[in-house]
């Protein structure tokens, strides 16, 4: 019988976030953790535990949930492991699902980030109704999730789509976590953003509210609030982002021509800073073919949602774990064989050796072994 909810889990390179998901699509309660605030990944997930076990408690839904679906970056949906990422602080390969499954005892099945957000994307916000679509999840990286003719597009070995690690810059590009340069994500990123700024505060003169703040700590926020104050020099680095995001979703759309580029994460929260320069690169870069045909359009779920419901989509297609197998000792081997001798002795099935009592041999011998087995023998025989 299907159980009423499902675990819905997001990690992120900062944070993970969390929610019990019911059969509607419902979040019924959510919350988040820190992802990088443990060096060992059983701590981690020793942390998780904790935390959705207090929802599960809260919500009298213990012993409840279907499955756990989790969207984690540069992960496989076929094999469960996290193979590489630039953006968690655990060596890899990492076997989420398994160790997920062992801590909680409920299957978990495991997809990529990006993978998630546009499956709940697709289920439940701005790409209802499509079946052709990208997902550009702007974040501590950039992610992507691709579905043609409605249908995630996995790849053979479950990896397809990280679309953040395309080469924009081919010479002189910035070092990117993944250990190439010039990608996607060492640009378009939150982080990207941060280093756009301290690199322009260092090879420009002129006056920002930017300098303000320790070059080493500004971060996208930073940048944001600056820009909205209508700081020339951090409008300029929305700009510079927005143009090469432009860039690349025109040469993304040669590939798939979806209906429709859906943006999602913490740096769309910009809103036009990022939007308008992304569009105007966009319009000038793409092949006349497409043009007109694709938009480019903000997600319509609530920060964390579209990831947690994704990823929860997942959890449906859980199965309950099998029980633990039984496990023999050889002490307990022999006492249900010494119980077996006794109950044939009751009922008369077999005839002992003079050297044997009513209920226990005086001592353990290979004529006891082979009297259990003649005893085993009269039994089968009858």
């Amino acid at each position: 019988m299907a159980k009423p909810y499902v675990i819905g889990i997001d990690m992120g390179g900062t944070n993970t976030a969390f929610g019990l998901v019911d059969a509607r699509g419902n979040v019924i309660a959510s919350s988040s953790i820190k992802t990088a605030k443990h060096s060992d990944i059983n701590d981690y997930i020793d942390e998780l535990y904790e935390a959705i076990t207090r929802i599960l408690e809260e919500n009298n839904a213990v012993g409840k949930v279907q499955g756990i679906g989790i969207g984690a970056p540069n992960s496989s949906y076929y094999t469960g492991m996290i193979e590489d990422t630039a953006n968690l602080p655990w060596p890899c390969p990492i076997p989420l699902a398994q160790l997920i499954t062992d801590k909680f005892g409920i299957q978990c099945i495991v997809t990529n980030d990006a993978n998630a957000a546009a499956i709940g994307e697709m289920t439940y916000g701005a790409a209802r109704g499509m079946k052709d679509f990208i997902m550009i999840t702007l974040g501590t990286g950039v992610g992507s999730g691709i579905v043609v003719n409605g249908q995630m597009v996995y790849g053979h070995d479950g990896f397809a789509g990280e679309l953040g690690h395309v080469i924009m810059k081919r010479t002189n590009g910035r070092m990117c976590g993944c250990g190439r340069c010039g990608c996607l994500e060492a640009y378009c990123s939150a982080n990207g953003v941060a280093r756009t700024a301290r690199e322009f505060l260092e090879i420009r003169k002129e006056d920002s509210l930017l300098r303000s703040i320790p070059i080493d700590e500004i971060t996208s926020k930073d940048v944001y609030d600056c820009a909205i104050q209508d700081d020339a020099l951090a409008k300029e680095i929305f700009e510079y982002t927005g143009n090469i995001l432009g860039e690349a979703l025109a040469d993304f759309c040669t590939f798939s021509s979806p209906e429709a580029f859906i943006l999602f994460g913490g740096l769309t929260k910009s809103g036009e800073l990022i939007m308008k320069p992304v569009r105007e690169s966009y319009d000038r870069n793409i092949l006349r073919n497409f043009k007109g045909k694709t938009k480019i359009i903000l997600s319509e779920m609530k920060d964390a949602d579209a990831a947690i419901l994704g990823a929860s989509a997942r959890g449906w297609e859980a199965k309950d774990l099998p029980p633990p197998p039984m496990i023999l000792t050889y002490g307990a081997i022999f006492a249900w064989l010494h119980f077996f001798v006794y109950f044939c002795e009751k009922n008369k099935w077999v005839k002992y050796p003079s050297n044997h009592k009513k209920g226990r041999c005086k001592k353990s011998t290979s004529d006891d072994a082979m009297n259990v087995g003649t005893c085993l023998g009269h039994v089968y025989n009858a």
